[in-house]
């Protein structure tokens, strides 16, 4: 990997606080940096480059709509029907008509748990709780 050295000016109290971070971790200032930049614009380089996009563009979202983001956007009629033909999988190969809509449903569904995912990651490191699972877990 090639390494670039740049020069950012940055406020004293943020210099402090790198700089007690790295001596706690016993690691060079610009290694905390680099870690806490790393954190904050992940790399997505496995994601479809419109995905991977949006996941980065999130770090610069209000507080009000990452907690939009972290709901569900993935329907029950959805998941239903996701269902079904994972069972049908099980019970006989599917057509490719089917094989078409389960790829899709997959595909929607992955999306769906990677942005409420990277919204829940973005409010935690802002200094928000992250709710328990069975919190998130509907009611029934």
């Amino acid at each position: 990997m090639t390494l670039s050295t740049i020069s950012v000016p940055v406020p004293e109290p943020l210099y402090r606080r790198l700089e007690r971070v790295a001596t706690l971790t016993r690691r060079s200032i610009a290694d905390t940096l680099a870690s806490a930049i790393t954190v904050v614009l992940p790399s997505a380089s496995d994601l479809p480059e419109p995905l991977a996009n949006e996941l980065a563009g999130m770090t610069w979202l209000s507080d009000a709509k990452l907690r939009a983001a972290t709901r569900p956007t993935f329907a029950p009629q959805q998941q239903k029907r996701l269902s079904e033909l994972n069972d049908a999988a099980d019970e006989r190969p599917l057509t490719e008509s089917e094989q078409s809509e389960r790829a899709r449903l997959l595909a929607e569904y992955e999306r769906s748990v990677l942005r409420r995912a990277q919204a829940f990651a973005v409010l935690t490191q802002r200094g928000h709780r992250t709710p328990k699972y069975v919190e998130l877990a509907p009611v029934r």
